[in-house]
């Protein structure tokens, strides 16, 4: 795909940096010792190379960034994911952390000083003993939430890559269509428009309008997302969209609704008619200085109850994570809504789900960036078969 507003990686790369400086700095942190694959994306913009779990915890990348805002140092099995404006003098060989030789070497090169590590195996615990440590999850989240106009820009074209290949599943979405046949349609327009990577396994669940034909949990609890399996689609089947995909290491979240063969009906569309409504009043209370708990308040006007979910689970952030922060109206109750300002630059994916047992409901993703004046929708999602 082709996009016209500019976009300038190294410039991210070097806002990136200099927020986890000044992080580390309001924070009394000397070196930051980034493990996570996800942390190591946001410090170095270093890849690797998609692969399974064990594998990918064996063949990491491993950044070490240091207070005083020198270059952070990179070891890497995978030298070719290496940006080009990364200094060759700080790009070292690949370490096995899961290894008491591989973590000794990384331990005794650190800088002395207070350290934050992300991500620790139990040899490079053991070669850490001596030294202080911290959770770099607060440093990390603190320089993460606000994202610049790059980041914002990489997200706008992660969710229009994602929007277009969903367009291609949905042109083959008839009863007898194998939901596996959904999947393999998504993933090859992905690649074509330009998608980094995938994130999400696609998901194409189909929800049993009664409690006894959609999966649950032993507590009896909704089970959304499920991954997806070889299941052919039936007339009437409601289908409930889930998928992400990666640009520049940032992540698009698609959600959407679908009735396999048919239109929506008039309840059906009623359902629509409140999540819409829902989903206009928090936007409309969603600007800088508003709380989270200014836009659940937001939601509880126009939506009266809560399906499954003890608390009005709303939206999550989202960055080179799928769900990060900020997040509205999860089980992190309500003082941290109410603790929790919005500002400039902070993206939410709003999620908002209506249902009725024996009717079914509606539920979509909208990904909105927060803007000085208020705020900027990034996604494009088509629900007009439910207007």
């Amino acid at each position: 795909m082709e996009f016209t507003t500019p976009l300038d990686v190294e410039r991210m790369q070097r806002e990136r940096h200099a927020r986890l400086v000044e992080q580390m700095k309001a924070q009394d942190v000397d070196v930051l010792l980034a493990a996570a694959p996800v942390t190591v994306v946001y410090a170095t913009g270093v890849v690797v190379p998609a692969a399974d779990a064990a594998r990918a915890a064996h063949r990491r990348a491993v950044a070490v960034v240091t207070a005083d805002g020198a270059p952070p140092e990179v070891y890497t099995p995978y030298p070719d994911g290496v940006p080009a404006t990364t200094d060759p003098a700080r790009v070292h060989g690949g370490l096995d952390l899961e290894w008491d030789d591989d973590a000794s070497v990384l331990a005794k090169s650190l800088p002395p000083g207070r350290l934050a590590v992300d991500d620790l195996t139990m040899p490079l615990r053991a070669a850490l003993a001596d030294r202080e440590l911290v959770d770099a999850g607060s440093v990390v989240s603190a320089a993460k939430v606000v994202k610049t106009a790059d980041e914002i820009e990489c997200i706008r074209r992660a969710q229009a890559i994602n929007e277009a290949a969903i367009a291609d599943v949905h042109a083959i979405l008839q009863p007898g269509v194998n939901a596996l046949e959904l999947s393999g349609r998504l993933l090859h327009s992905l690649f074509e428009l330009g998608a980094s990577s995938n994130t999400v396994d696609p998901i194409w669940q189909v929800m049993g309008r009664e409690p006894a034909d959609r999966p649950m949990s032993i507590t009896g609890d909704l089970v959304f997302p499920t991954p997806t399996r070889s299941r052919v689609l039936a007339e009437n089947d409601l289908v409930w969209a889930d998928n992400g995909v990666n640009y520049c290491g940032y992540q698009s979240d698609y959600g959407n609704a679908w009735i396999v063969g048919r239109e929506p009906n008039a309840r059906e569309r009623e359902h629509y008619g409140t999540w819409r409504a829902l989903l206009d009043r928090v936007l409309g209370a969603l600007r800088p200085g508003a709380t989270c708990a200014d836009l659940t308040a937001a939601a509880g006007e126009a939506f009266g109850r809560r399906p499954w979910l003890a608390h009005l689970y709303l939206a999550h952030g989202t960055g080179t994570e799928s769900a990060e922060l900020p997040y509205v109206g999860t089980d992190l109750g309500a003082d941290f809504d109410a603790g929790f300002v919005l500002a400039p630059g902070m993206v939410l994916v709003f999620e908002p789900i209506t249902w009725e047992d024996g009717i079914g409901g509606f539920r979509a993703e909208e990904i909105v960036a927060v803007t000085d004046e208020g705020h900027e929708v990034l996604s494009h999602v088509d629900s007009s078969e439910w207007n």
